[in-house]
């Protein structure tokens, strides 16, 4: 998978949770914090989104609002309100997403109309790309602008105008392509206003973006900085610099998160024997794989995944 799929692949947990809903005259409502990442879209009217700390910010038809570090915050028809005086969203208690739609919003020819939820992420595993983001990322429904994302706000909003057959398997594919074009359509904007810093240098350079791609591809490779400055065209000292700069860590050091990030969610999802895992990621024996993991999160691999084997608590995430 290239980087940002895999990003998406090791972060996220289990499926997303919204709620559909109708509002008119004065209301608002307080969300978060989530175990995860929460999401707000327009589908028609127009209301305020109050972040905990800064401006209120306006939300019309189309709009999409992704907060991808779970902070509280507000929704309300008044940009003077305070998010922590709100009452809480209500929150649906079931892991599906039936029953989770408002028959309000059928009946409904004003005001306005929100998709709300949150994407439960495993926060022992979020990739430095995402504690790049900022704490709300706004994306305006202008016209020719991110095709693709309008396009799926628009088949969510039919999808839950005109729930039909398949309608709950549906949704929660649209959900997750809702999070990947959210993630395109800010690295694209974000690229164009600071193309030389962070994530976005890191994902358009080609020597970087190339390297990262093989770490992820081939993550068991016996990769040394010499070999990847190799493979991307680069001597071993431009390329080193190169990618520190732009990833915010030096090139062993990013490879072995993403090799213990790669053995956690391989724990958390499958079966394989300690040794398997060990040999999938580049360890040549058990025992180092299992002192890099206790040091990296704190416990040995085995009780890693028997904690994650254990029933979580049903809530907002």
């Amino acid at each position: 998978m290239d980087v940002v799929s895999d990003v998406i692949a090791t972060m996220r947990v289990g499926r997303p949770k919204f709620t559909h809903s109708y509002r008119d005259g004065e209301w608002g409502n307080r969300f978060g914090p989530y175990p995860g990442a929460g999401f707000h879209i327009v589908l028609r009217g127009g209301c305020w989104l109050l972040p905990s700390d800064g401006d209120a910010i306006r939300l019309s038809a189309g709009d999409v609002a992704f907060l991808p570090h779970g902070a509280m915050h507000g929704m309300g028809s008044d940009p003077s309100m305070m998010p922590a005086l709100l009452p809480p969203d209500p929150v649906p208690k079931r892991a599906d997403l039936s029953g989770a739609h408002s028959s309000r919003t059928d009946q409904a020819m004003s005001g306005t109309v929100l998709l709300c939820g949150a994407y439960r992420l495993d926060r022992g595993q979020v990739h430095p790309f995402l504690h790049a983001l900022p704490e709300v990322i706004h994306i305006p429904a202008r016209p020719g602008r991110h095709p693709a994302l309008r396009a799926a706000v628009d088949l969510l909003g039919a999808d839950l105008a005109d729930a039909g057959p398949g309608t709950d398997a549906a949704l929660p594919a649209l959900l997750d392509l809702l999070l990947v074009y959210v993630l395109r359509a800010w690295l694209r904007e974000e690229t164009s206003r600071s193309p030389t810093a962070g994530w976005c240098a890191a994902l358009t350079d080609p020597a970087v973006a190339a390297a990262l791609n093989h770490i992820h591809r081939r993550t068991g490779y016996p990769w040394t900085v010499q070999t990847l400055a190799h493979q991307v065209g680069m001597s071993r000292t431009a390329f080193a610099r190169r990618f520190t700069q732009t990833v915010g860590q030096a090139p062993m050091a990013y490879m072995t998160w993403w090799r213990l990030s790669t053995a956690a969610r391989m724990l958390r999802d499958d079966d394989d024997p300690l040794a398997m895992v060990a040999q999938r990621i580049g360890y040549t024996s058990e025992f180092a794989f299992s002192n890099a993991f206790k040091r990296a999160y704190g416990v040995a691999p085995g009780r890693y995944r028997r904690a994650q084997r254990e029933p979580q608590p049903t809530g907002a995430g």
